[in-house]
């Protein structure tokens, strides 16, 4: 009976928080990452298109585990509408489908605004990674064919106008999991009777990471010229960040080393106390600062459900 294969790469765990450039890929970006690092594992919290640049939290080795809850994260974006045009990909890549010489006025574009703040009805754009009938529409609509995409509600807490001329428009927007800002330029466009698509689009956030959490992609390849290579990945460690960070908005246990050994052994602890938690579907438990388990608090316990190494 053959050994099972090592994983190749270092264990590395935590999050490496990318401000991807234009012109690059998010599955492209996980590969530069994953390389740079030597990691086992990589994935990353929510796509950012070619096109567009900013945030994109990328997750190493066990960080991996936590990433729905960045996902599920609110996310901010600036981006820019273009008026006049819309477009098959309803950014500036795409063929233009419509076009028109009206041009909305900033009052006009103020008015429209708490048609999209709150839970809102969105299509999202044929070029996009939904799956219909098992594929993704964008690879149906690279094949010519017009894909019929269910609407779906997605939330909006904040569309703010930054600024206006007759034919662009700079906007910031707080949204949840799920909304599409090329299919909010489409449908404003739509709207105003003007078409529009966005012309520049940039993530700023994504909760609970911000921007001064962000390390750009150049910063990081610069750092290839380190010949040695423990240096090399001692420095590129640096701007790493604990994977417990992506849990901040779980209710959180700390615990002693010998709980921590029964929780990695994937057993239950009792919690003791007038300051015990309160009983709660989600929570997380560290030890010295290290995420040790996601688990529930029921019964006066912290039951492990998945359980992480630690560093």
């Amino acid at each position: 009976m053959s050994k099972p294969r090592k994983p190749k790469g270092r264990p590395i765990s935590g999050w490496l928080i990318l401000d991807k450039p234009l012109d690059f890929g998010s599955t492209e970006a996980v590969s530069k990452i994953k390389w740079l690092f030597k990691a086992q594992k990589a994935g990353h919290a929510g796509t950012l298109d070619p096109l567009a640049s900013g945030m994109l939290p990328i997750a190493l080795g066990d960080a991996t585990k936590t990433v729905p809850y960045v996902m599920d994260g609110r996310k901010i974006y600036e981006f820019t509408v273009a008026w006049g045009e819309e477009r098959s990909t309803d950014d500036l890549e795409g063929q233009v489908t419509h076009a028109s010489d009206a041009r909305p006025t900033e009052e006009a574009i103020r008015a429209l605004l708490s048609n999209y703040t709150g839970v809102i009805s969105q299509v999202p754009p044929q070029f996009s990674a939904i799956k219909i009938d098992g594929e993704r529409a964008y690879d149906l609509a690279r094949e010519g064919e017009t894909v019929d995409i269910p609407a779906r509600e997605v939330e909006v807490f904040r569309l703010t106008l930054l600024g206006a001329t007759p034919n662009l428009a700079q906007f910031e927007i707080e949204c949840g999991k799920g909304t599409y800002v090329r299919s909010l330029a489409r449908d404003m466009g739509r709207d105003l009777g003007c078409f529009g698509h966005i012309a520049s689009l940039r993530r700023t956030f994504v909760a609970p990471f911000g921007e001064d959490d962000m390390v750009p992609l150049a910063d990081l390849v610069a750092l290839e010229k380190i010949e040695n290579e423990e240096e090399r990945l001692a420095a590129l460690d640096a701007f790493v960040i604990e994977t417990g960070e992506a849990l901040s908005s779980l209710p959180h246990i700390a615990v002693s080393d010998d709980q921590a050994h029964r929780l990695k052994m994937g057993n239950p602890i009792i919690l003791r106390g007038r300051d015990a938690p309160l009983a709660t579907p989600e929570a997380y438990a560290t030890t010295r600062g290290k995420l040790i388990a996601i688990g529930e608090i029921a019964e006066g316990e912290f039951r492990p459900k998945r359980v992480f190494a630690v560093g």
